[in-house]
């Protein structure tokens, strides 16, 4: 199949013969990840939805997911794919919520990944896709936990070594020092994202993405 790609701030070419219009869902975490790996087989969907944004956000919080929303209540009959499952979401809540809103819309999620879909042949909610998705996702949670843990960890043992962590007390930041630390946040801001998006995708406090905003502008 050869189809057109649509892009995802125009309108879908909507089958005529009354297919469903099959859509490819992409998400990476930030702007300078490559999303090739998602799009093996991209020129088999009609429309591709990409994200660049953190997993932590919800999905209809998304920009991407927010017009996926949009297409539906509008009536259009789609047909998701998604790479895999954690592309949904980063904790197993928020995925089967997400899981839960399609099947109610009657809307078959394809994990092209692991080859599973979340309605059956029959039109059926697939009970084992949705076991197998709360079992991932919980490992999937149980790694996120470890990392964060251990990072943790490393940085108290390097407390108690004496080693250098951040910046000493009583020293100063230029502001270009500040905003040349921070190009990434200010890239993003540039590019029309949320403060509170770009604080989760780059990890970073609200207060300083304040001051981000306040020393660029006098900056300029």
């Amino acid at each position: 199949m050869n189809q057109k790609l649509v892009k995802i701030d125009g309108k879908p070419n909507l089958p005529k013969n009354g297919n469903k219009v099959k859509v490819l869902y992409t998400r990476v975490s930030t702007i300078d990840q490559n999303l090739g790996r998602q799009q093996v087989d991209a020129s088999n969907y009609q429309m591709v939805i990409e994200d660049r944004i953190s997993g932590s956000v919800p999905f209809f919080e998304r920009p991407g997911g927010a017009r996926i929303k949009n297409m539906v209540e509008r009536g259009v009959d789609i047909e998701l794919s998604v790479w895999q499952i954690d592309r949904l979401g980063r904790d197993v809540r928020d995925i089967l919520n997400t899981i839960h809103y399609f099947n109610s819309k009657n809307i078959c999620i394809t994990f092209v990944s692991q080859g599973l879909k979340t309605i059956d042949a029959d039109g059926k909610e697939n009970p084992i896709t949705k076991m197998l998705i709360s079992i991932i996702g919980t490992i999937g949670e149980m790694t996120r936990n470890a990392i964060l843990e251990a990072t943790q960890q490393g940085r108290e043992l390097a407390k108690l070594q004496g080693k250098f962590l951040g910046r000493k007390k009583g020293t100063t930041e230029s502001t270009i020092q500040f905003l040349e630390k921070h190009k990434k946040p200010i890239e993003l801001l540039r590019k029309g994202y949320r403060g509170v998006e770009v604080a989760k995708i780059c990890h970073i406090s609200l207060n300083t993405i304040t001051k981000i905003k306040r020393l660029n502008n006098q900056n300029v």
